[in-house]
């Protein structure tokens, strides 16, 4: 499978009283994170996909442990573990950019594609299934919120592998 790497600057800000990053900040980190992936599809490359807007249905967020403020970026790591008709579902780790880096944050997020013009929820078109089954996670992880199978509209993928790319 191919994960999307996202290097998020810290902001000074970003630390709370306690003189870590506050646990609300994680969530703005991968929103950045989030946008950077979805949106990696669209402008670019001319397609309407994932244009129209969506909405998250679901956050689910492991503290691991306490990231300080630092000069150097995090990485955030995204990849699909699962796709329905009408909703996907991204993993992240929060992690430091070194392979095997210290792991803060795990977490997952359910996104529903939304038509802004008619006020509701949409289904996921074809181009957009291909571009996310790229990066659809293989089933072998380990734990955290990324864990458990990963499928497409329900299916299970049958632990075929992908490429990092």
């Amino acid at each position: 499978m191919s994960r999307h790497i996202y290097r998020c600057p810290m902001r000074w800000s970003d630390m709370d009283a306690f003189g870590h990053v506050n646990n609300v900040v994680f969530l703005r980190y991968l929103e950045e994170a989030r946008i950077d992936f979805m949106f990696r599809l669209a402008p670019g490359d001319g397609s309407p996909s994932f244009q129209g807007g969506s909405v998250v249905a679901r956050h689910e967020i492991d503290y691991k442990r306490p990231l300080v403020h630092r000069h150097e970026p995090v990485t955030i790591e995204s990849w699909v573990t699962k796709i329905g008709a009408a909703s996907l579902t991204i993993a992240y780790e929060i992690k430091d950019p070194e392979e095997g880096g210290q792991v803060y944050v795990t977490a997952s997020t359910v996104v529903v594609p939304f038509d802004l013009a008619a006020g509701r929820p949409r289904r996921i078109t074809a181009e957009e299934k291909a571009f996310l089954k790229g990066y659809l996670d293989d089933g072998a992880s380990a734990g955290g919120a990324s864990e458990g199978a990963s499928s497409v509209d329900g299916a299970s993928t049958g632990g075929q592998e992908r490429a990092a790319a």
